[in-house]
């Protein structure tokens, strides 16, 4: 209703306009009045198409505008054309449809920004009352959509931004200024009284964060973080993305850009089986190949509760996908005999396995049954029932190993590259390292033992891995296995090595403690089997690139089948027996030249206490 009194309003004031606001003689003033119906018509269908109505005065934005600006302007050109039909604009002064559009434009504008202004200073004076004052870092897109987000929010108040871009100092976004340089965040946090500190910044790699966080916590204030660009899955910055700071945060790297239509092209309409689906690798491989249009997925899981929690979750998220859920073990071949024959699988990603060094080396018939034996039954069947593609997931442990966990994987690979050359299955291996917040890993660890109040434990203050977080690592498996044509090791880029000190200090900078001094940090000496720098290929691998940046292939040797198939079968015959552990070691020296059995530790570990360095963090 308001926008129909403007533009009967609007051709009035054209009227006026035209005779120098004296009143028209009186033939204009009758055509003038007389095509007032039509135009109240032609510009009313224009407004509602240009969809000036499905938007809220409160936000009204340059869109707005320019969506009046359309239909001014076009109206006033229908408008001429309709008349012109009617009455060959008898009457009509020409000038009138010139200065329509003006005084529409005007009209229609005016108010919605003047509502606009009103509703935001009544809403910056609630804010100056009660809202929490915010400092945020980054003035790019991101910082640009959450200062948005929270000019209409009134429990935030945003008092500045800081940024490292000089030419960006003393400049205003929506009216807030940019106050200096991220170094500058201690000093005007503390001049502006400020809450909270939110780092918008998405595209920052993990050494921009970790100087970004450090000066957070010299400010003492809050802070909280928008998600990595790889993380966002609306592709949308505000205040709904908001979480507090994560490690992944610090020591994540760039975005993985992956070739999604030729993953989709190898797994659509296939019937996939991932063992140790329940695991932390396993259950991301099913959310991600969920996504991808396969025909049925099937997960093996012996660990019934994480089962349980799998099936609901991925049911719940795809209820028109086919699924079947079997609680199994991969060492028992009636099974997964029973489960190939009867269901099929065209493409199987075998994750089962036993990871946790220190549990291995003290009971390696389990380690050689479940990653040696396991993974023979899975690729026989593989093979016997003709699938198309088996992928093993490896581990940077079974380069050079130090455990009989590492040394496991390696039989496992070796067993995999074997059946590549004797069937028409293409066998493909991925071998990456550490993966951040995977069930048994440090993150974990350090994180309960961070929430009791310390110590944080770190087997030596040299010791550094590989790290990739669970994603990552879940959509560089099916790149891999998509590129894979059989027969190929593919070693994950891992980026640098992460020293275990310093991301024990950055998770306790994190909780807002002091390292060394609220938290303390004690060295404990390295476990059996752990090894103090951790590798990705041998020393006779070539490492060759892949279509992907990310994926490399590690290229060595040929295997000696007849050997491994004999050690396999011995390895069989000692866990049928119970052999010993030290039995079960020569047998993998055999089959893994460079496994070499660890130092002696004593019965309990040394603990150190180190004066904690800052430097690391």
């Amino acid at each position: 209703m308001h926008d129909l009194g403007m533009v009967v309003l609007a051709w009035c004031l054209a009227l006026l306009a035209r005779f120098n606001f004296e009143i028209p003689p009186l033939q204009f003033l009758d055509s003038g009045l007389t095509a007032l119906p039509i135009v109240a018509v032609v510009q009313t269908l224009l407004l509602w198409r240009f969809g000036l109505y499905r938007g809220l005065w409160r936000f009204a934005s340059l869109q707005d505008l320019w969506n009046i600006v359309r239909s001014a302007v076009l109206g006033a050109v229908f408008v001429a054309l309709a008349l012109f039909f009617l009455n060959r604009l008898v009457d009509i002064p020409r000038s009138m449809l010139i200065l329509y559009p003006v005084f529409l434009l005007l009209l229609l504008s005016a108010p919605r920004l003047s509502y606009r202004m009103f509703k935001d200073r009544s809403l910056n004076l609630r804010q100056i009352a009660q809202g929490t004052r915010v400092l945020i870092v980054g003035a790019g897109e991101g910082g640009e959509a959450l200062l948005r987000d929270m000019l209409r929010d009134a429990s935030y108040l945003p008092v500045g931004l800081v940024d490292d871009r000089p030419e960006l100092l003393k400049r205003r976004i929506h009216g807030v200024p940019v106050l200096g340089p991220v170094v500058a965040l201690p000093e005007l946090a503390a001049r502006y009284r400020i809450d909270l500190v939110v780092i918008a910044v998405p595209s920052a790699n993990n050494l921009e964060m970790q100087r970004i966080v450090e000066t957070c916590v010299r400010s003492g204030c809050s802070y909280r973080t928008l998600p990595r660009l790889q993380d966002l899955v609306s592709g949308q910055w505000g205040l709904g993305e908001i979480r507090p700071v994560a490690v992944e945060d610090l020591l994540g790297r760039s975005t993985v850009e992956l070739d999604w239509a030729v993953i989709q092209r190898n797994l659509a309409g296939k019937t996939v089986l991932v063992t140790g689906g329940g695991g932390s690798i396993g259950s991301e491989l099913c959310r991600q190949v969920a996504r991808l249009g396969v025909r049925r997925l099937l997960v093996v899981e012996q660990h019934e509760h994480g089962l349980y929690l799998l099936e609901r979750e991925l049911r719940k998220a795809h209820p028109h996908l086919a699924f079947g859920f079997f609680l199994g073990d991969v060492c028992d071949r009636a099974a997964i005999d029973h489960l190939f024959a009867r269901e099929r699988p065209q493409i199987v990603f075998h994750a089962a396995a036993y990871k946790h060094v220190p549990i291995v080396e003290q009971q390696i018939r389990e380690g050689v049954k479940n990653n040696v034996l396991g993974t023979q039954i899975v690729a026989e069947c593989a093979q016997r029932y003709q699938v198309e593609r088996m992928v093993l997931i490896s581990t940077d442990k079974a380069v050079h190993p130090s455990s009989a966990m590492g040394a496991t994987k390696r039989v496992a690979e070796l067993i995999c590259e074997i059946a590549d050359a004797r069937s028409t299955t293409r066998f493909i291996t991925v071998r990456f390292g550490n993966v951040l917040g995977s069930a048994g890993s440090v993150v974990p660890l350090f994180d309960a033992q961070i929430r009791a109040g310390g110590p944080v434990t770190v087997t030596h203050p040299e010791a550094t891995r590989y790290f990739m977080t669970i994603p990552e690592a879940s959509q560089l498996i099916l790149e891999a296995a998509a590129i894979g044509t059989g027969g190929e090791i593919f070693v994950l880029e891992m980026g640098e090595p992460v020293n275990i000190a310093t991301l024990a200090g950055q998770m306790i900078r994190l909780a807002g403690r002091v390292p060394g001094e609220e938290i303390k940090i004690i060295y404990t000496g390295l476990r059996p089997g752990e090894k103090l720098n951790e590798e990705l290929f041998y020393g006779d691998e070539t490492l060759t690139a892949t279509s992907h940046s990310k994926v490399l292939q590690a290229v060595h040797a040929a295997v000696d089948a007849d050997k491994v198939d004999d050690i396999v079968a011995r390895l069989e015959q000692a866990c049928a027996r119970f052999d010993s552990d030290e039995h079960f070691a020569q047998l993998l020296r055999l089959a893994v030249p460079g496994f070499l059995t660890p130092v002696e530790f004593p019965g309990s570990p040394t603990i150190t206490v180190l004066p904690f360095r800052r430097g690391n963090v």
